[in-house]
């Protein structure tokens, strides 16, 4: 049994490096545009085939694909610079194969530092985690089979282990910021989807 107080730590440590991008990288992908263009097509009424989503100056920010409305294959965001910030793999609307995720810190239209690639199988945590600090040093190594956390190994930006216990704790505040920074990206789709409801219907004199 964890410690409060080794929560509290590991949640403060995981804070360092996932609120702040949480809001500053969301907010750059769904920056406000009143030019927003949106590419998709419809079929009985949902979504279906290849999406894009531009901004008014012509730069993708998420391009992905459906079926039958639900979300299929890969989803990849990019900011308003350029920079590509998370690839998610969808399989029948739920998260399924090899999320990766990297920091927004590139100077231009090239991809900043990796910051995190995690295993998915049917929605759920599955396979190694692995996470890195903004420098490149490994930051975490956490285990899941079928969504529980098997293993945990995680490292101080100074390089120094930390037990199991706070790696575990650690690796449970890890995957609660990850996934409202997922759910915070995934909702500039949800706002931008194609127009897919029916025409009116036609007025007779």
């Amino acid at each position: 049994m964890v410690g409060a107080a080794a929560r509290l730590t590991a949640a403060a440590l995981a804070a360092c490096w996932s609120l702040p991008a949480l809001a500053a990288t969301a907010a750059a992908v769904d920056a406000p545009d009143s030019g927003w263009r949106i590419a998709g097509q419809c079929r009985e009424g949902q979504p279906q085939g290849g999406y894009m989503l531009r901004a008014g100056d012509g730069r993708l920010r998420v391009q992905g694909a459906f079926n039958q409305g639900q979300r299929v294959g890969s989803f990849i965001f990019w900011t308003a610079r350029g920079t590509r910030v998370a690839h998610v793999p969808f399989d029948a609307d739920r998260i399924n194969g090899t999320l990766s995720l990297w920091y927004d810190e590139a100077a231009d239209d090239r991809d900043g530092p990796r910051k995190l690639v995690a295993g998915y199988r049917a929605g759920e945590r599955h396979g190694l985690t692995r996470s890195w600090y903004a420098d490149g040093r490994l930051r975490a190594e956490y285990d899941y089979r079928e969504g529980a956390l098997i293993s945990a190994r995680a490292w101080s930006d100074a390089g120094l282990a930390y037990d199991e216990a706070r790696s575990r704790a650690m690796a449970d505040a890890d995957r609660a910021v990850d996934a409202e920074y997922l759910d915070a990206l995934l909702a500039t789709v949800r706002r931008h989807l194609p127009d897919c409801a029916p025409p009116p219907a036609q007025q007779h004199a």
